[in-house]
């Protein structure tokens, strides 16, 4: 006898058996019951989640004839009766599924029409399936609209897809439709638990979680994912085998990697990330598990309380790196894993593309060297010596005096106060609808709900006005006043909440957000200048050894 792959063998007979889609199966349930039928229905959503499936099961329930050869339409289908049992096995002669990926012109849509005239020869219903509707062309389309719109009393329509953006929208206003979720790895676990149960194969609670997230939502997936490790463990399935079938990286590579970014510690990333490679594990599903993780760390730092309620063998470790990490390392990490991720097929070389992603958080990692740090050699130095000038760096700062005046070049400061109004540029003329304008771009910047020549547009631009519903912009410059940038800008306002149109016109400028960040750098570099010039330590080299500061070499970091 021929073994059924688990995707088909457990496919779900009736609405009881589907899971995940509880808001479908719902909806489906309580017209069935009240006999409140439409005559064509749309199913989206991803691969794998149920779509085809619903459509039998629709199909059984408005054709079902009961045991007894009695019954009516029913939200729960016996599953025994010929017209149950002949839809399931594919050779209802009423049920029709059209592929639209392989037969998607009007010859194939006008052939299956050509059935819509004669009324059904064993069932209660004809059921027209068509899957991948949206692979049909637009002369397919515009041929099945009439019928769709007005089939039949006897004719019921069942239409799927993986992308109805693609569908127009005279198909979508004819349908009923019902959005298909992805099912949450939870979901999955639970089911491919009760599988395996059913089935009388051992399996690992990690092995099965492993393949519940690698399975991206989809419950088809997850099953042809537990037939491959099935082979692939000889019957068994055990983490090991799963990581290594999948790829996956081992939770201790991840924690390593984690640790060593919070210490700092470059060779450690470097040699973690060689490791992967030689190991040939998923760089791709490193970033990934990395950005889990870093996720459950940072609800760990904004919600202490959520430390004692999970059962994760790694949550301890994970608490203890929630502590050793700061909270905005943790979200930038994140995001550089996130994005990291499409990085990788643009490399040459995907881990070198990863050990690129893990060391930029160690160049932007905020760091606070003091002066009195950075100049400490200089304390101990107790004898001059010949040597030739370098530069002091952030990283590794020392100052060799000589008998020459020395140089103190490139020093990063961090530290500096808030800016003033008082002390801004007098070319900055201060308003309250600056205020209001700047906060504003600073929100849509900060979102990226604006970008290129539109987040220009906002930096550069002055609030004159503000009406009910126009605000009243002007910039100096006639290239930035595009009709696109204009719109885009006008969007992104519209989302933030304010429900007005935008004028701008052409005139001089004197308060705009890019005017006060420049201000503001300004004051910042200036307030730099003047802790390194009042520092003791450097007042010390200056009188002493003849040392100067060279103008415009201190650089801000922040």
């Amino acid at each position: 006898m021929s073994y059924l792959v688990l995707a088909r063998k457990y496919r779900p007979r009736n609405f009881t058996e589907m899971v995940g889609q509880e808001h479908v199966v719902q909806a489906l349930t309580n017209a069935l019951v009240q006999q409140r039928l439409h005559h064509a229905y749309l199913f989206t959503g991803t691969r794998g989640v149920g779509k085809t499936t619903v459509s039998r099961i629709l199909a059984k329930s408005i054709n079902c004839q009961g045991v007894d050869g009695q019954g009516g339409i029913t939200a729960e289908p016996c599953g025994v009766c010929q017209a149950c049992q002949d839809i399931d096995s594919g050779r209802f002669v009423d049920y029709t599924e059209l592929d639209a990926a392989s037969n998607r012109g009007v010859d194939e849509v006008q052939s299956l029409l050509e059935q819509a005239v004669y009324k059904p020869v064993q069932g209660r219903f004809k059921v027209f399936m068509i899957d991948e509707v949206h692979m049909l062309t637009n002369t397919a389309f515009n041929a099945m609209l009439k019928t769709l719109e007005e089939p039949p009393e006897y004719l019921k329509f069942v239409l799927a897809t993986t992308d109805p953006q693609k569908v127009p929208v005279t198909v979508l206003s004819r349908c009923l439709q019902f959005n298909l979720r992805p099912m949450a790895p939870e979901t999955v676990f639970e089911h491919l638990t009760q599988v395996l149960a059913q089935e009388n194969l051992p399996a690992e609670p990690m092995a099965l979680k492993l393949l519940s997230r690698a399975a991206r939502g989809s419950m088809r997936d997850a099953l042809s994912l537990t037939d491959q490790a099935i082979a692939f463990g000889s019957g068994q399935l055990q983490e090991a085998t799963v990581r290594l079938m999948l790829g996956s990286v081992d939770r201790s590579h991840v924690m390593g990697l984690i640790d060593a970014l919070s210490r700092a510690d470059g060779a450690s990333v470097v040699a973690i990330s060689e490791g992967l490679r030689l190991n040939g594990l998923s760089a791709a599903s490193a970033l990934e598990d990395m950005s889990v993780v870093l996720q459950r760390m940072a609800v760990l730092q904004a919600v202490p309380s959520a430390a004692a309620e999970s059962d994760d063998p790694d949550h301890h470790e994970m608490l203890r790196l929630s502590q050793a990490m700061p909270a905005d390392e943790t979200q930038l990490l994140y995001s550089l894993c996130l994005h990291g991720r499409t990085e990788l097929g643009l490399a040459p070389d995907e881990y070198a593309a990863l050990t690129m992603v893990l060391l930029r958080l160690l160049a932007f990692k905020p760091q606070a060297p003091k002066v009195q740090q950075a100049l400490a050699p200089v304390a101990q130095k107790k004898t001059l010596t010949t040597a030739p000038v370098r530069p002091i760096e952030a990283t590794a700062p020392s100052v060799v005096p000589s008998a020459t005046p020395v140089q103190i070049r490139n020093l990063p400061i961090r530290e500096a106060t808030e800016p003033s109004e008082r002390t801004m540029p007098k070319v900055l003329a201060i308003t309250e609808e600056g205020h209001f304008w700047a906060q504003t771009v600073g929100q849509l910047v900060a979102n990226e709900a604006v970008t290129a020549l539109a987040r220009e547009l906002a930096l550069q631009s002055q609030l004159i006005a503000r009406d009910t519903d126009q605000w009243h912009l002007r910039i100096e410059s006639e290239s930035l006043n595009q009709g696109t940038a204009r719109e885009r800008l006008q969007a992104a306002l519209n989302a933030q909440g304010f429900a007005v149109k935008l004028a701008v016109e052409i005139g001089k400028v004197t308060d705009s957000p890019a005017q006060r960040n420049a201000a503001a750098l300004a004051e910042k570099q200036k307030a730099a200048e003047n802790l390194i010039q009042s520092d003791p330590l450097v007042q010390d080299m200056i009188q002493n050894f003849g040392a100067k500061i060279v103008p415009g070499t201190i650089r801000l970091i922040s």
